[in-house]
């Protein structure tokens, strides 16, 4: 029990930098991108044959999160110059990520036991916190910046920031590259300490990235930008630890994309639900001081 609860620590860490990557998009510039499976596995790619070849693990990786600006830019490339729609370009580039991807690996698979790692022999539970600080703190430093500004107001009223002058084209193509490269260094990270990357690990990244965004916000609130990155790295352990749960309690493996889905559904619906059940609470409460009002008033005039 105790192993897979640190295990489930440690690939929430591990994950949550590509959920803060998710968050960019979906929640900075609400911009739904579906490169997300293309681009974790493209990271994963890029540093497990660099890697293999004899590349320090640095580098490795480094190349990785330029891989993933790389993809990232394309896709905001097609959906700013190209005038393709948001969804549709994302799932464009997904698609030929998967050819590149295999180009890129030469094969469905590339082991990486016995090779020498960022990961290898190194106390994640101490190591990974400060990493997923690290970026956290650095996005948030971001976000704060002239061109961080500009990238949320894009998100929030891309009509009134152009009156400014700013050219959202280009703050677009920089938030979806900044998204699809942390996305690909989680995607590198994820690989070495798997040991091996193949060309089906992004497969559902997105639902994944979605699930702790919204788990997150759900149960830690999202009112500043501080503590809405806090937020995504929580939910991010959050949902491992749940499906670790899911798994000791007997749920198969296979069943694991259904039940980040099922998470997803209930995430989005409950603060809708919640909403409702608050509205109809105040309805009878302000209902039930008009009678007593009513009641007060009657008893009043009986009274003279």
């Amino acid at each position: 029990m105790y192993e897979a609860f640190t295990g489930s620590l440690e690939l929430g860490m591990l994950y949550a930098i590509m959920a803060l990557g998710v968050y960019l998009t979906f929640r900075i510039l609400d911009f739904p991108d579906l490169t997300v499976d293309g681009s974790f596995t493209t990271g994963g790619a890029i540093a497990a044959v660099l890697i293999s070849s004899g590349v320090s693990p640095a580098l490795a990786t480094l190349a990785a999160f330029g891989g993933g600006l790389v993809a990232g830019a394309c896709t905001g490339l097609l959906h700013t110059k190209g005038k393709v729609n948001a969804l549709l370009s994302g799932i464009l580039m997904m698609i030929a990520l998967y050819s590149i991807n295999l180009r890129i690996m030469g094969k469905a698979n590339i082991p990486l036991l016995g090779e020498d790692t960022l990961l290898t022999d190194v106390p994640l539970l101490v190591i990974m916190p400060i990493v997923v600080l690290v970026v956290k703190f650095a996005l948030d430093w971001f976000l704060h910046t002239d061109l961080g500004l500009a990238l949320r107001a894009t998100g929030d009223n891309p009509r009134m920031i152009r009156s400014f002058g700013v050219n959202t084209d280009n703050t677009i193509i920089v938030g979806v590259s900044l998204s699809n490269g942390l996305v690909a260094l989680s995607g590198a990270l994820i690989a070495q300490y798997s040991a091996f990357a193949e060309i089906t690990m992004g497969v559902g990244m997105i639902v994944i990235g979605l699930a702790s965004v919204i788990i997150g916000e759900a149960l830690f609130g999202a009112k500043t930008v501080f503590r809405a990155t806090l937020a995504v790295l929580l939910g991010a352990i959050v949902y491992r630890l749940i499906v670790a749960l899911a798994l000791r309690v007997g749920l198969e493996p296979t069943d694991m994309k259904l039940m980040t889905a099922l998470i997803v559904i209930v995430a989005l619906t409950l603060p809708m639900i919640r909403g409702k059940l608050r509205q109809k609470s105040v309805i009878r409460q302000r209902a039930a001081d008009l009678e007593n009002s009513r009641a007060r008033n009657v008893s009043a005039g009986g009274g003279r």
